[in-house]
């Protein structure tokens, strides 16, 4: 899968192969390995970081020409981690596509262990055939990244544990907590005697939660935090999340993928997806796609926004196109009984909830 971080790129001074060696790890937040990685400049400056696992699927650099016209890319440098029977046809890919876009590529450079080679330089003397060592941790980058507050976690397996499933003390919480509101929800559900008005209540209160945990400094309990679990599964209550969502909002998304029990990951993944590729964190919100979808494969959130980052599109393309709290209302219309069934299946089916 390809993703393509926007933030922090400016900070980093790279005026040689290893500083770009160096800078990479910073600007996607891991240290890649057989990864294809196009770092795009406008004015000298870093723009995009894109990045591509090896060896290249089928059409994966066909977004790439677009996404050059479209963040006015003036310059390129391409860099393949990996042997170079893997790495050397993609660079060889994206040097054509840079060509037949008027983009100039700026370095080419294949990184294995702790040598790299310059696919633009054959002088012996500066670019020996075994390589060029090289040691990212003494450049001046590393430092400034540093300073700076940027991390390089040392692989995505790494960044994939900031968002993984909380255990011990945490998860047992979690767990009384759903079990002690889903018994609460079974008893109103138990004494409702008219389905669309007790909807419109539940609703309600859910709408209310949600923009009330989107607006607390404060973490959510455990009890808060299994009702928002609930409340995320009908649609109208997650797109109010959707559509009125802020950069600030990522750790309260990030806290509910890592807590709630499976069954109610997806819709919180998705919105942490969202949150990440607003911040420009397009990396996080590829893997936080990848875990709503193990969960659920046909969660058709997931699945767009999973489609606008191989697509390698930029935030605005979709939060310019979001309708507002009152466009919802109007399209969607009063709540009906029917809003709750994906909630009802909530309270069905626990088999996907891992054992304590």
């Amino acid at each position: 899968m390809s993703s393509t971080n926007t933030a922090q790129t400016t900070l980093l001074s790279l005026s040689a192969p290893p500083d770009i060696l160096a800078a990479v790890p910073y600007l996607l937040g891991y240290h890649p390995a057989q990864s294809l990685i196009a770092l795009g400049l406008t004015r000298r400056q870093v723009q995009i970081a894109a990045r591509w696992d090896l060896p290249l699927s089928q059409h994966s650099l066909a977004p790439f020409p677009a996404m050059l016209a479209r963040e006015r890319i003036t310059e390129l440098i391409v860099v393949g981690y990996g042997p170079g029977a893997l790495v050397t046809p993609a660079v060889d890919t994206m040097r054509e596509l840079a060509a037949k876009a008027g983009v100039p590529v700026a370095e080419a450079l294949r990184a294995e262990e702790t040598r790299f080679w310059s696919y633009l330089c054959d002088v012996p003397a500066c670019c020996p055939i075994e390589g060029t060592p090289f040691d990212i941790t003494t450049t001046q980058v590393a430092a400034e990244a540093t300073v700076h507050g940027l991390v390089a976690l040392p692989d995505r397996a790494m960044l994939e544990a900031t968002i993984s499933p909380a255990t011990g003390p945490i998860r047992l919480g979690m767990r009384r907590a759903t079990s002690d509101t889903a018994a609460a929800l079974v008893s109103r559900l138990v004494d409702c005697r008219n389905p669309d008005r007790f909807a419109d209540e539940y609703v309600t209160e859910a709408l209310t939660r949600v923009r009330s945990a989107m607006t607390s400094p404060e973490r959510l309990s455990d009890r808060q935090a299994a009702e928002l679990g609930f409340d995320l599964a009908i649609i109208r209550v997650r797109d109010e999340a959707w559509t009125c969502m802020q950069d600030a909002h990522l750790p309260l998304w990030r806290d509910l993928t890592r807590r709630l029990e499976p069954r109610f990951v997806p819709p919180a993944a998705s919105l942490l997806a969202m949150a990440a590729w607003r911040s420009g964190d397009c990396v996080l919100a590829a893997i936080a796609l990848e875990r709503a979808l193990r969960i659920d494969p046909t969660y058709s959130m997931a699945h767009l926004l999973r489609h606008a980052l191989e697509q390698l599109l930029p935030p605005k393309l979709l939060t310019d196109r979001l309708p507002t709290s009152s466009d919802l209302d109007t399209a969607m219309g009063s709540p009906k009984q029917t809003w709750l069934i994906p909630l009802l299946g909530l309270l069905d089916d626990q088999t996907s909830d891992d054992p304590p």
